[in-house]
């Protein structure tokens, strides 16, 4: 195995025994390392896609925030929601007519729901591993199989990156 950017048979290709030794398994493996690179950004958009329902749906839950009435003949506050009731109290040392209601600070950050974290945190694991597989790959400082990795990469970003573009992608620069 060459250190150096080089076109050649015989290197291994993640594994020893997937070493291929013709043009014909170059090229075959060629084909799989563009195949592969395709797979790596489909799975990209499914996981943008995911987020952005996911995104919604938490959104969808935390805007079930509780309600609250003013209680006119004892003058205190109820919030309701979510199976919990409080009565908020005038404070002892103001007076009567001013009272100090407390509110919840904005969430900073969304809650574990596991339908939601778990499967996401599955996908992630998954295009971490193509990634570092890419990766091995490019380090084989064999352009027959860097080519690929390039070329199946932008022709997947071509076919599957406009899926579910967020606020960070191309269309808003």
């Amino acid at each position: 195995m060459d250190s150096w950017l080089h076109f050649g048979k015989g290197d291994y290709l993640l594994f020893e025994t997937w070493t291929p030794s013709s043009n014909g398994a170059i090229a075959g493996a060629s084909i799989a390392i563009f195949a592969f690179g395709i797979l790596d950004r489909s799975l990209a958009a499914l996981r943008r896609s995911r987020e952005d329902h996911w995104r919604t749906r938490t959104l969808a839950l935390l805007s079930k925030l509780p309600t609250r009435t003013l209680s006119s003949s004892t003058g205190h506050t109820k919030s309701e929601g979510a199976g919990e009731s409080v009565e908020e109290v005038p404070a002892s040392d103001s007076s009567p007519d001013v009272k100090t209601v407390s509110r919840p600070t904005p969430r900073s950050i969304p809650p574990f729901i596991p339908s939601h974290d778990i499967p996401r945190g599955i996908i992630h694991a998954i295009q971490t591993a193509f990634s570092y597989i890419l990766m091995l790959i490019v380090m084989t400082f064999n352009a027959a199989y860097i080519i690929p990795v390039i070329l199946g990469l932008g022709v997947g970003e071509v076919l599957f990156g406009r899926i579910a573009q967020g606020a960070n992608t191309h269309m808003m620069h």
